[in-house]
């Protein structure tokens, strides 16, 4: 197992992004309600919904709305989201998978199309980029819910593959099929996690310069605005000198 990574910069300082977008907990309903309509309304026998169900709570998600978006899906009349991912590069060539529910595939492939071209992006068709990446399980920790060793153990303990561990928290990569049994395991000995999803994990990375990663976090942003775009991933690191220039 590994023991360090910039993956909190390859994915964009997910969780200040998450924590100052207004449309978070639009995000978060849409993926319960997928989640459900998909399997059973029970999260305790619907593993893609209790993901989403703790997902949301960790995010400080009201009950209230979360029991809406489970109920929803048992509307006829409402909404019909379906997955759609779509593939291609940013700047620096730079590889980036964007993930997206929509009730309209014309309006995101326009939308993603748009934000790919005024950012220096060029948006590819389906396993254009996919092949450098591995579909894996992703759990993440606080820093403080214990030092390396002490997560490391739990880790190998609960049949995870990998934890990186920094100032930022802990990530633990597992199989993606056991994704919700590592999940539950480290649960018990860890308590909830913050974040717990599938993810595409990049076989090799692209260290950014600062005048590329500017423009590179702009088409992030961008993509990230949008209220169909659930998540975006990419095969970059920026280091942490590089972001305190484009912070300053």
């Amino acid at each position: 197992m590994a023991g360090h990574s910039k993956f909190k910069n390859i994915m964009h300082r997910k969780g200040a992004q998450d924590k100052k977008r207004s449309n978070l907990f639009s995000k978060l309903s849409r993926e319960i309600t997928v989640a459900a309509r998909l399997g059973a309304p029970d999260p305790d026998m619907n593993p893609r919904l209790r993901l989403a169900v703790n997902n949301a709570k960790a995010q400080s998600m009201p009950k209230d709305n979360i029991q809406r978006a489970i109920d929803k899906a048992s509307g006829g009349d409402d909404e019909n989201y379906e997955e759609v991912r779509y593939e291609g590069y940013g700047p620096g060539g730079v590889a980036l998978i964007v993930e997206a529910l929509t009730d309209n595939r014309n309006r995101t492939a326009t939308a993603v199309r748009t934000a790919f071209s005024k950012n220096g992006g060029n948006l590819g068709t389906e396993g254009s980029v996919a092949h450098g990446f591995e579909r894996k399980g992703l759990i993440e920790y606080p820093a403080d819910v214990g030092d390396e060793e002490k997560v490391l153990e739990a880790a190998i303990e609960a049949g995870a593959d990998d934890v990186e561990s920094d100032e930022n928290g802990h990530t633990i990569w597992t199989e993606m099929e056991a994704l919700h049994e590592v999940a539950g395991a480290l649960e018990k000995t860890l308590g909830e996690a913050e974040n717990v999803k599938l993810a595409w994990k990049p076989n090799i990375t692209v260290e950014m310069d600062e005048g590329s990663a500017g423009t590179l976090l702009k088409l992030v942003d961008a993509l990230d605005d949008d209220d169909d775009v659930q998540t975006v991933w990419g095969n970059y690191e920026i280091s942490d000198a590089v972001m305190d220039k484009l912070n300053a």
